[in-house]
């Protein structure tokens, strides 16, 4: 017979990705949450996670398994908030997954405001340039601007993200003509197909590409520091000092974001009321 203490268990170490990690956040030893998971996947007959170099990846099997066991959760700490008197407060974790810049300048602000609303709710934000599996539960929640196309995920566009081009202050764009003598800074060989970097050469087509990343965060220290021109996302380059946006006649084209979730976390309450808020907040 299946111990439900072991689904605990298991939801930590889908979680966290290690037996050592899942261990800390229920306080048991290593050994005991690898007893445990043996258990309870000869209750069921399965086995639930593939054991990877990287960690502990779900399998098929095991996400069919996640999909439940949250739910389970969600009910047990929904009926001890009603036999406590606290209906309205919220716990348990949510991890997010987006662009560096993005998290930094506007999901930081809604993810403060969320946590003071929701104190039992922890946030985990991961932060660069992989794209996290919604069907793989890498992360709960996704923002990224290539819309999501997987059976399994339910999304939405969150709004459209305007850009510019900066440049230190002072710089006089009457005489760029078609670029000669001009810097640039725009994205890395492996993102040159990007709307803004393919409008960046098509605009200015005798400037020099000085310097390449993938990171907008660099992009826009760069172009302070005053190595360059640099194409941004409006919230970034309006908020970074010492650049400001410059007119080349017309704006380059901006980008659609769009969040995502998998579909078995619809009825997760501190999954709802996070991206309640975070549509109240973004949305356009």
């Amino acid at each position: 017979m299946m111990e439900w203490s072991d689904l605990r268990v298991f939801l930590a170490i889908a979680r966290t990705g290690t037996l050592g990690a899942a261990a800390r956040v229920l306080g048991q030893t290593q050994p005991t949450m690898g007893r445990r998971l043996r258990a309870l996947e000869e209750a069921i007959g399965h086995t639930l996670f593939q054991r990877t170099a990287e960690g502990f990846v779900l399998t098929d099997e095991g996400s069919l398994v996640l999909a439940h066991a949250e739910r389970i959760e969600e009910e047990t700490l929904a009926f001890q908030r009603e036999l406590s008197g606290n209906e309205g407060q919220l716990e348990g974790l949510l991890r997010l997954s987006c662009s560096e810049w993005f998290g930094s300048c506007l999901l930081a602000p809604v993810l403060a405001a969320f946590g003071a609303r929701h104190p039992g709710v922890c946030v985990e934000l991961l932060t660069d340039a992989r794209l996290y599996s919604l069907p793989r539960r890498e992360a709960d929640m996704v923002f990224r601007i290539k819309p999501f196309d997987e059976p399994e995920v339910v999304s939405r566009r969150l709004l459209h993200m305007p850009y510019a081009v900066y440049a230190a202050p002072g710089f006089d764009p009457s005489g760029l003509g078609d670029g000669q003598g001009a810097r640039l800074i725009t994205m890395d060989t492996g993102f040159a197909q990007m709307a803004d970097a393919v409008w960046l050469r098509q605009r200015l087509p005798e400037a020099t590409v000085a310097f390449r990343s993938n990171n907008r965060q660099v992009q826009a220290r760069l172009c302070a520091d005053g190595a360059g021109l640099a194409v941004l996302p409006r919230p970034l380059g309006d908020a970074t000092p010492g650049i400001a946006a410059i007119d080349l006649g017309e704006a380059p084209p901006g980008r659609d974001t769009f969040v995502g979730y998998h579909k078995d976390m619809r009825r997760l309450a501190r999954m709802r009321a996070l991206l309640d808020l975070v549509v109240e907040r973004l949305a356009n």
